[in-house]
């Protein structure tokens, strides 16, 4: 049998495969039934994995991505960040496969029709994004907003000052550093105007940390350090942009009719992701080098498909998990 203390550490360490919110509330009783096993039966893989699965399922939940919580305007909420977070993840990747495109675009025409039809396909949807991004924001800013001018709310002025500093970053090296965009200077064809060169520019500018030359070092080392650093920064900043979004949309008063907006929004964005992947996968797959090799799709490319694919699938869910949130708000 286990010392009492030994049985307790081991109790609190298997307590951490749940969220924090959850082990405020049931962490004391669920550790003294968890010592009481552990001193009846010192060694149990079932039930290591039984925890460790109540502990995924509940992580799960409270991300709003199965299950039914007991508040349904925050299972909506927190469904739809999980949705923005598989976004924050999609779009990078995604942004840098249409920046590949877009650069080869402005010196050649495609040397394939289905490399046009994916450029086509995927800079439609590029547009679809900003447009649900603006659609999205507007509501969110509306009702974050009022509470900040009545007075100091730390609730939401920290988070707010966090997405605002990482937008600030992501729009002031996307500017700088977009002055170096490789589609500068192109040779004119009669479709090289599909997509505006500032826009092509901000875009591969933004995402220029998705790169094989990271797995490539003494490639990447003879960039300027400037650039090589924007690399490395640029992550953070969506990273903090994401997080200051995610918990202002947890904690601000959205309207249920607000919710359900952003339910819809969240739908579409997931219709728009599956075509924005079978543009990518139509470019990949039957796309050919072009001229010059200026569409040749590499290895980095068959990654970005799998890092699509995958969030695409978890922000499925998560869109449904809203759904179902949504129908108890209409409920109520």
């Amino acid at each position: 049998m286990n010392p009492p203390d030994a049985a307790t550490r081991r109790a609190e360490r298997l307590l951490r495969w749940y969220p924090k919110v959850w082990r405020s509330r049931y962490g004391d009783e669920f550790t003294e039934l968890l010592i009481s096993e552990i001193s009846e039966r010192p060694r149990s893989w079932a039930r290591t994995l039984d925890v460790a699965r109540g502990g995924i399922v509940a992580r799960l939940t409270r991300a709003g991505l199965c299950g039914f919580a007991a508040d349904p305007a925050a299972q909506v909420r927190a469904s739809l960040v999980s949705l923005g977070c598989c976004l924050a993840v999609f779009l990078p990747f995604g942004a840098a496969m249409w920046s590949q495109l877009t650069i080869g675009w402005q010196w050649s025409a495609p040397g394939t029709t289905a490399t046009g039809i994916a450029m086509v396909v995927m800079s439609a949807a590029m547009l679809a994004f900003l447009v649900l991004a603006l659609l999205a924001a507007v509501p969110v800013i509306w009702s974050v907003l009022p509470p900040i001018a009545r007075g100091p709310s730390a609730d939401l002025i920290a988070p707010s000052v966090l997405f605002l500093a990482g937008v600030l970053a992501l729009f002031i090296g996307g500017r700088h550093f977009g002055n170096g965009w490789p589609g500068t200077g192109g040779h004119p064809w009669a479709h090289r105007a599909l997509v505006p060169g500032g826009l092509a520019a901000f875009s591969w500018a933004s995402t220029m940390s998705v790169s094989a030359y990271w797995a490539h070092p003494s490639a990447l080392a003879a960039f300027p350090a400037a650039e090589i650093a924007w690399m490395a920064v640029s992550p953070l900043a969506v990273a903090s942009a994401v997080t200051g979004a995610a918990k202002a949309v947890r904690r601000a008063d959205l309207s249920p009719g607000v919710l359900r907006f952003e339910i819809r929004l969240a739908s579409a964005a997931c219709a728009v992701m599956a075509v924005f992947l079978a543009g990518c996968c139509l470019w990949v797959v039957d796309g050919g080098a072009g001229q010059a090799n200026l569409f040749h799709a590499g290895t980095i490319d068959l990654l970005a498909i799998a890092v699509l694919t995958i969030a695409l699938a978890v922000a499925r869910q998560a869109a449904n998990e809203a759904r179902r949130g949504g129908l108890r708000l209409t409920v109520r």
